[in-house]
């Protein structure tokens, strides 16, 4: 600050140091989750799958799927059985990759890049009859020259971006094979290897390297650790550039950081701060502790992936679902509870009642998904996890409508046992995804039906 040249650091006190520090903890979460899983691809010597399951890459690349992701996954929280899966990361320091988008014809797909902010910065997708052809995702900062042969450059203004590709997938052996050879012309990989050809992978082929973390029975791998979490936040800061009107917000955060340098106190009140603000944060993971309502206790969201200075928003769906797509593209409503207002637990049973022209309206597709208390998938012996579009022999009532059921004991009826979602002996939760929703979504005229305890 002008006239203060002469003097010494302004003190600061450790409680004053807390305070701003669990605002920095609750602001800056996800940059530092999409921080942690940037340096931990830098691991991988090429694309592939950790644990044989989960698509992954080093920077400037992507791994695919050829079929659903497995229910051992847990790399990212809340995935779907509805498509076939890639991942990568981008690191700008490493400029520019390309990314193919073959010709998928009447099939289902969108490509989501988000940048360390988990904002979207692309438009790759069925909704937007995108063409096919090789995509450029470039820093901001980059000035080289777009190669002949580029049909689109986007650009990311953070150190760290995500690509995920989604395709849609039939539960059919028929499908399988048909989306084969549409996968196998889905790569990513850095702009020196361009060369105008369209590069053929084939991922049934891919190595496989140790899983770590991407695989186990319980929560989501770690991402953000609150006892070193102050410790990576200042190189996130130099990474991430702040927003228009942001810069006091920066320089707030800074203050306490370079206070922390010189005084151990107040390090150690930083440390505590994010353990304490991590309580916060997982309280954030319950979907009933934050969003809109959406009627019959369903919640949702309206900024997905362009969340901006919704800071609540941005940390909330990190921790609970992160990665999710942009409105336009994809609509979630996420349900803890039943019509009585108590928590859904496998050992009751429930019904979801669709009457006749009230199925989601989609222009993609729909799905109802249930998940553990951990927002993965439950184990059983139906390897069923979710019913919706992709599912060609569902049981539909005389008038059209269509009834699905979820936990409690297997349905001995056949046509019943169609239609029915198993659910762990525990806490639960449905999670009903519409891609390439009608604007009846957007706009809130259309709403789930409730989730009914009893048939």
């Amino acid at each position: 600050m002008s006239g203060t040249g002469a003097f010494g650091d302004p003190r600061v006190l450790p409680d004053y140091a807390s305070a701003v520090g669990r605002s920095a903890y609750l602001w800056g979460w996800p940059l530092v989750n999409l921080h942690n899983r940037r340096v931990f691809m830098q691991q991988l010597p090429a694309p592939g799958l950790l644990a044989g399951i989960v698509p992954a890459g080093p920077p400037g690349t992507l791994g695919m799927l050829r079929d659903y992701v497995r229910p051992e996954e847990r790399i990212v929280a809340c995935p779907n059985q509805d498509v076939a899966y890639g991942f990568g990361v981008l690191d700008a320091e490493r400029g520019p990759s390309v990314v193919q988008v073959p010709d998928f014809g009447d099939r289902f797909w969108v490509y989501q890049a988000v940048d360390q902010r988990t904002d979207s910065f692309v438009q790759l997708g069925k909704m937007y009859d995108t063409p096919p052809g090789f995509y450029l995702l470039a820093p901001t900062s980059w000035d080289g020259t777009v190669p002949t042969g580029i049909t689109g450059v986007f650009r990311y203004d953070t150190r760290a971006a995500v690509v995920i590709p989604r395709v849609f997938l039939d539960d059919t052996p028929r499908d399988r094979e048909a989306i084969t050879p549409l996968i196998d012309r889905i790569s990513m990989y850095p702009l020196s290897e361009f060369d105008g050809s369209t590069k053929v992978v084939d991922w049934s082929q891919a190595p496989s390297y140790g899983g770590g973390d991407a695989t186990g029975d319980q929560a989501e791998t770690q991402w953000v650790d609150p006892e070193t979490y102050f410790s990576v936040l200042p190189e996130v800061l130099d990474e991430v550039p702040p927003l228009p009107g942001e810069e006091a917000l920066y320089a707030w955060f800074r203050s306490i950081l370079a206070a922390a340098d010189r005084d151990s106190g107040v390090a150690e009140a930083l440390r505590q701060a994010a353990i304490d603000a991590d309580t916060v944060v997982r309280e954030l993971f319950e979907f009933r502790n934050y969003g809109l309502p959406a009627g019959g206790n369903w919640t949702t969201q309206r900024n997905g992936a362009a969340f901006g200075t919704d800071y609540l928003s941005r940390t909330a769906v990190g921790k609970s679902n992160i990665f999710v797509n942009t409105p336009n593209e994809t609509s979630y409503y996420y349900q803890d509870l039943d019509n009585t207002g108590n928590r859904l637990h496998g050992a009751n049973t429930y019904t979801v009642h669709f009457p006749a022209g009230q199925l989601p309206p989609v222009r993609g597709f729909w799905s109802l998904t249930v998940y553990n208390k951990h927002h993965f998938f439950h184990p059983n012996d139906l390897d069923r996890f979710s019913l919706g579009t992709k599912n060609q022999n569902l049981t539909y009532g005389d008038d059209g409508s269509l009834t699905l059921t979820i936990g409690g004991p297997a349905p001995s009826d056949e046509k019943q046992l169609t239609n029915w979602l198993p659910a762990p002996d525990d806490e639960f939760t449905l999670y009903l995804r519409a891609y390439w929703p009608d604007h009846t979504i957007l706009d809130g005229t259309w709403k789930p039906p409730t989730v009914t305890l009893g048939q």
